[in-house]
């Protein structure tokens, strides 16, 4: 697979990317199994990553999930976290801020919400809601824009150094892709509760959006907590790298299996 990773202050243009991309995997029903195949495994690695990660309980994982509309946020966890532990793991998504919200800084609820010592966190959306659609309708200036992007940096700093490992995914579809699966949405009486008119207006400021998502990636993409853009019109595809990443987030820690208690003999204990 291709190294999809945001160099940390590089020029981003998302059109260099193609979200129909699938590596050395064919696009072929073959091509297809053989990925699945593959994420299989990583999600059985995963599960046995998880369980050290909470058996030590001095680290975290908080894995950060963006993109556009139908862009596969809730598909990441329900097929690439299958195997996690519900005990050690917890997804977060945030709303519009409430009345207490607003009366602090943007970042005072994520704060919160971030993983404690031995979980997996999961922002389905995330903080940078807060430099996206509040750019994309001119509620906030470019000057306070950049402004939290500095202080999203340091949020971030401040998480990875206090022992949680960060990974961040921008699940890149195409235009068409989208109209697909909202139509997809129209036409399926049992995905229509998924649907939202918003998600057609949303839609008319598609450039917008990806300009902003572009200078968000370029701006808050760091050594510590590092963007990857996920080619996602492809859900077998997309669930494999994000997989594959996340395996190596928790390897990356080098978690072991913690000693048994001591002064227990363990080969001469006996149940009744």
């Amino acid at each position: 697979m291709k190294n999809y990773h945001v160099k940390p202050d590089s020029k981003l243009s998302l059109a260099h990317f193609d979200p129909d991309d699938t590596g050395d995997y064919k696009k072929t029903e073959s091509g297809k199994e053989k990925a699945k195949a593959a994420t299989e495994k990583l999600i059985g690695k995963l599960s046995e990553l998880q369980e050290r990660l909470y058996a030590n309980g001095n680290r975290a994982l908080l894995i950060v999930l963006q993109g556009m509309d139908t862009s596969g946020k809730d598909g990441v966890i329900k097929h690439v976290m299958s195997g996690v532990n519900p005990q050690g793991c917890k997804v977060v998504t945030f709303k519009t801020p409430s009345v207490e919200e607003l009366d602090h800084d943007f970042l005072w609820r994520v704060h919160q919400k971030a993983p404690a010592k031995g979980q997996i966190g999961i922002f389905n959306r995330s903080h940078y809601e807060d430099v996206l659609i509040t750019r994309v309708h001119g509620r906030i200036s470019d000057k306070m824009v950049k402004q939290r992007f500095d202080q999203i940096k340091e949020f971030e700093e401040l998480l990875s150094e206090s022992g949680t490992v960060i990974v961040k995914f921008f699940l890149h579809i195409s235009k068409g892709e989208q109209k697909k699966r909202l139509e997809e949405r129209i036409n399926n009486p049992e995905k229509r509760w998924k649907f939202s008119e918003g998600d057609i207006e949303e839609r008319k400021f598609w450039g917008s959006y990806i300009e902003a998502f572009e200078a968000m990636m370029a701006a808050t993409s760091t050594d510590q907590a590092p963007w990857h853009i996920v080619p996602a019109n492809r859900k077998w595809y997309r669930n494999l790298i994000i997989a594959d990443h996340v395996v190596d987030a928790l390897e990356s820690m080098k978690l072991k299996t913690p000693q048994a208690p001591a002064g227990i003999n363990f080969n001469t204990l006996k149940i009744e």
